[in-house]
């Protein structure tokens, strides 16, 4: 309980930091989530284990829990044990969190409940993190060489520059309230990726898709009982209602 409660707060500090490095410079984009898609799901996980938990953890999740997404015990050894050989572990970054501090300021965070913890008047967190990871442009005067505009100057590098390939932002200056500021324009291509644009936006989707899902692992069985539940009270209302009235029939 108490290991839950301090990621609960640090993800809660990383949000704010968020807010205290620079308003969003794009408006958030509708992330394609659907937690009953165990295709998409599947995929966003194998995208999560290959290219986030080298740095970020998932301390709360263990594998064998992605059997609930349509995966044997066997695929998740093959595929997807990379920090560990026992399939009953919670998913443990490889990343020593002392060369993590040096390299990026602070060790990244645990990444199990990053989507619900992302929420705001902006929009949901899976909208924060879809526009996130979709939203990376080369900024050389930054120690990482990248920069982002839903956090203005993160921390993180582009980790998946490899398929989305290398851009960089255009802005315009303007004035708004007697002040310059830059608003974005566009994107500017440098190199491409090894997939399309379209092909990205959907891998996000897949990964962003999995970190909602990984958030609440039994929120399809808890929607699924509480629409059952609505149902037998609807039910159980309609018989009571009718036995009313037919008890004071007589009585009337």
């Amino acid at each position: 309980m108490k290991k839950l409660i301090l990621t609960l707060v640090a993800a809660l500090g990383i949000a704010t930091g968020a807010q205290a490095s620079g308003d969003l410079l794009v408006p958030l984009d509708k992330a394609p989530v659907d937690t009953t898609n165990q295709a998409s799901l599947q995929n966003g996980a194998k995208l999560f284990v290959n290219y986030c938990l080298s740095c970020h953890s998932a301390a709360f999740m263990r594998y064998n829990r992605l059997q609930d997404i349509g995966l044997t015990e066997q695929q998740i050894k093959d595929n997807l044990l990379f920090t560990t050989d026992k399939v009953g572990e919670t998913m443990i970054s490889a990343i020593d969190p002392k060369q993590a501090k040096d390299w990026f300021g602070g060790n990244p965070p645990d990444l199990t409940v990053i989507a619900r913890s992302r929420a705001s008047g902006n929009g949901t967190g899976a909208d924060y993190l879809y526009t996130f990871l979709r939203t990376f442009y080369k900024d050389e005067t930054k120690p990482t060489g990248w920069n982002n505009l839903a956090f203005p100057s993160v921390g993180m590098p582009h980790v998946l520059w490899q398929l989305q390939g290398e851009r960089r932002a255009l802005f315009e200056e303007q004035e708004v309230h007697g002040q310059k500021t830059h608003v974005f324009k566009g994107w500017e291509e440098l190199t491409p990726g090894t997939m399309t644009q379209v092909q990205y936006d959907q891998a996000v989707g897949d990964l962003v898709n999995y970190l909602q899902w990984m958030g609440e692992p039994a929120q399809n069985t808890r929607i699924r009982l509480g629409v059952g539940v609505l149902i037998f009270l609807g039910l159980f209302i309609f018989i009571a209602w009718r036995l009313n009235a037919a008890f004071w029939k007589d009585v009337k």
